[in-house]
């Protein structure tokens, strides 16, 4: 697909059903997943921060998240949604400047939570959050080409916020024109069940914690639009380095004996490479 061709699927995907968005944290696994069958790609701030050896949350700058979003975007031919955290900025403006650039390296859309990175982790006041939001629309529709942009209420997985507030601000956010809402962890599946009657945009779901346990069938019977991962798959991954570890530590050289075949990765990397 041309990114022309990327940008109009990946907005037709949000129109109907429920797809599943994984969250590569490099070339490699952004192939992999797409061999894999994988529609659409998101970049996820933790996993890639994981791969600088910077914590999760204002540990990577905008450069680098750009510059990690454009090879994933060149790794295949399958649109890629930014996780750009909180804009990069405090301002309506700074959002507004991440999204342009955010266009510039390829991005099909991007995510931009409510939250304010210092020594902890806050939420932005209300009436910020919502101008920040609509100044990253207004951003968006300037391209003059198809953009997802997601509004993200973090404040119920960081608990700084209930669920009726994080609710408000969605409304909010949509009000505001973002195209996909996304409310990361609640409680559990009443409360997301209230999230998706409170709106009418798109929902993206996060498959973590209490919803995990639900199918991606039965997130789309509720309703879902879209099913993320966030760092998941690299935790797995990380996973698997600490227990190889452990037991080669502890002098046992058969943890790693059930790896993939280079064979197999290099398959599927051919595979799931743009040109693939």
């Amino acid at each position: 697909m041309t990114l022309s061709e990327r940008h109009q699927v990946f907005a037709e995907l949000h129109g109907s059903g429920c797809f599943v968005m994984p969250n590569p944290w490099d070339m490699g696994s952004a192939r992999m997943m797409a061999a894999m069958g994988a529609v659409a790609l998101a970049t996820s701030s933790a996993a890639h921060a994981f791969t600088l050896g910077q914590p999760d949350m204002g540990g990577v700058t905008r450069d680098e998240a750009l510059a990690h979003a454009q090879d994933i975007v060149a790794a295949t031919d399958l649109p890629v949604s930014g996780d750009f955290e909180n804009g990069f900025g405090d301002t309506p403006e700074d959002v507004a400047e991440t999204v342009r650039l955010a266009a510039e390296v390829g991005l099909s859309g991007c995510g931009i939570e409510d939250m304010a990175f210092g020594e902890n982790v806050t939420a932005y006041d209300f009436d910020l959050a919502v101008e920040k939001v609509r100044a990253g629309v207004g951003a968006a529709r300037a391209l003059g080409r198809p953009f997802v942009l997601t509004a993200r209420a973090d404040g119920v997985m960081n608990g700084i916020y209930d669920l009726d507030e994080g609710i408000r601000r969605l409304q909010a956010f949509e009000a505001a024109g973002a195209d996909c809402l996304y409310l990361p962890v609640p409680p559990g599946r009443a409360e997301l069940a209230q999230v998706l009657g409170a709106v009418s945009a798109p929902v993206n779901a996060l498959a973590v914690g209490p919803l995990q346990d639900l199918s991606v069938a039965e997130l789309a019977a509720m309703g879902v639009r879209r099913i993320s991962l966030g760092s998941q798959v690299a935790r797995l991954t990380h996973a698997a380095i600490r227990d190889g570890m452990a037991g080669l530590m502890a002098g046992d050289l058969t943890p790693f004996k059930g790896s993939a075949s280079g064979d197999e990765i290099d398959a599927m990397l051919r595979e799931g490479s743009a040109d693939g």
